[in-house]
């Protein structure tokens, strides 16, 4: 098969060459020139091959064709004085690892159409491999995977030069079933410590977003399943095996985001991790508090990485029971003037109203909260205000012993407020000395609706809370266009006789006075 040929001459040819190496062991050789056609350079030709290996190893290993056992030497068995047999399936398993292996290059090819046929066949040998082992059970209903072969496959859609997000795309519709996803939670394990053992610094942006998106798209389910759906399929599933029991894969799904989170990660990949941690992550750990020193390093680094830790830890101290030393106070680190204007404002004061939500808070610790936001939302964006007012009068009504901040009989003067805006520590800021001038300040608003969101501080508060949930999400377009939607004023008469245009009466006077002179 020397020479170039277009897709349907590549075809017959290959067509023919696969009929006689499954017709005739004699043929065998033939098996080299369909091998060549995958290192063509012509895509068409790629993928004809690539299609005449699926279906030559696919049958080859349904009819038990290939060595079964610790593969030996090549050069040993051919020139031994073995059986005929055996040397055929010793020769043809060897022919078989140089397909796979060329195969795994092929992950990595400029078109997509060859890496996604390249990926499928691969995942056909994963099950046919699985369904007729070529390797020997140790004990009677031992288990086996091929590991080997499926270990290459995520090495391959893990690349460190190659953004593969559109493959592993493709590779999710294989996680749907138990023995993949447990299986690439142990190989993907695997590959994140070969690949940043030694130099981390040094490991391309690439391969960690390539991680990112494999992970990610690893899902369990919260209850122990009856119906186990297995891409390779078996007689019989013993009870007896890892791969059987939810346990074991929250096990294995621990392990492996511990292992990729274990080293310094790019701040925009720290992210996205803090996005899906208390939905996607912690519900599925074995051990949700193992999660704690990464959580709290993120906490720490300020900024928006701190805001998304928040969810996290929100999780690990109400559902866990974790004790957090000055919680409190790092929240109270977090209000400056940037939280009204982060990408993550709603999530941010969704949580932080869960925190403050406990009516045993100690009232100088509420009272700081509320006279912080007070100062800092004479600043605020109107959108940002229309959310932070009524939060600030929630934290009121849920701690009576802080109404002195808005009924002190004497507030004092704005040049000696008590207040420390620059003290780091609540219980040191004396805010439960002051009250919130603020507010009052505020009905002094340009905008209309905040004015009169300022001005219930001037009337009795009510018990019930106001829900912010509406107004956590609001933008500033919104708030445009609510004002635009609002019927104005009916227009008012200015004078007694209607104008005519805009110089019509002035015309109709000076006509009077050139007749009159």
């Amino acid at each position: 098969m020397e020479g170039d040929f277009g897709p349907g001459v590549a075809r017959r040819a290959l067509g023919r060459l696969l009929e006689a190496v499954l017709a005739n062991r004699g043929e065998a050789n033939a098996v080299f020139d369909i091998l060549a056609v995958l290192q063509s350079e012509d895509q068409g030709e790629i993928q004809e091959a690539v299609r005449a290996c699926s279906r030559l190893f696919g049958a080859l290993l349904e009819r038990g064709e290939l060595f079964v056992g610790q593969l030996p030497s090549e050069k040993m068995v051919m020139a031994g004085s073995q059986r005929a047999t055996r040397k055929y399936k010793v020769w043809m398993r060897h022919r078989y690892h140089s397909c796979c292996n060329r195969l795994g290059e092929l992950l990595a090819h400029p078109s997509f159409q060859v890496q996604e046929l390249a990926l499928g066949t691969l995942m056909k040998f994963v099950q046919l491999e699985g369904a007729h082992p070529l390797e020997k059970p140790k004990w009677e209903g031992n288990y086996l995977f091929p590991r080997q072969l499926f270990k290459s496959v995520v090495e391959g859609v893990l690349s460190p030069e190659e953004d593969h997000s559109l493959l592993l795309s493709q590779f999710r519709e294989y996680l749907e079933h138990d023995d993949i996803c447990y299986h690439t939670m142990q190989a993907a394990t695997d590959v994140v410590v070969q690949v940043a053992n030694g130099h981390p610094e040094q490991v391309p942006l690439t391969f960690w977003n390539n991680a990112f998106t494999l992970l990610s798209a690893v899902s369990l389910p919260h209850q122990e399943s009856e119906a186990l759906n297995f891409y390779v399929k078996r007689a019989e599933l013993l009870d007896k095996w890892k791969v059987a029991h939810l346990k074991e894969h929250k096990k294995a799904f621990q392990l492996m985001w511990l292992s990729f989170l274990k080293y310094k990660l790019p701040l925009s990949l720290c992210k996205k991790v803090l996005v899906i941690m208390h939905d996607s992550i912690l519900p599925h750990l074995a051990q949700p508090s193992l999660m704690i020193d990464f959580l709290t390093h993120a906490y720490n680094m300020g900024g928006a990485v701190s805001l998304l830790a928040l969810n996290g830890l929100f999780i690990l101290i109400h559902e866990h029971n974790l004790e957090y030393p000055d919680f409190y106070r790092k929240l109270y680190g977090l209000l400056d003037p940037s939280i009204f204007h982060v990408k993550y404002r709603a999530r941010f004061f969704h949580l932080a109203d869960l925190f403050l939500s406990s009516s045993h808070l100690p009232a100088y610790l509420v009272a700081a909260f509320a006279k912080r936001l007070s100062r800092l939302a004479l600043t605020a964006p109107p959108e940002a205000l229309l959310m932070v007012l009524p939060f600030i009068c929630n934290l009121l009504r849920r701690h009576p012993a802080c109404h002195i901040l808005v009924h002190r009989p004497q507030g004092p003067e704005l040049d000696a407020d008590p207040y420390d805006p620059e003290e780091e520590d609540p219980a040191m800021s004396r805010a439960l000395e002051s009250s919130l001038w603020e507010l009052q300040t505020l009905q002094q608003h340009y905008h209309p609706e905040v004015s009169r969101a300022a001005g219930v501080i001037s009337q009795a508060l009510s018990t019930s809370e106001v829900s912010i949930a509406p107004l956590l999400g609001l933008t500033a377009f919104e708030v445009f266009e609510q004002d635009l939607k609002k019927k104005g004023p009916e227009s008012v008469p200015l004078e007694f006789i209607p104008a005519q245009g805009l110089l019509g009466r002035w015309d109709d006077l000076c006509a009077q006075h050139f007749t009159l002179s």
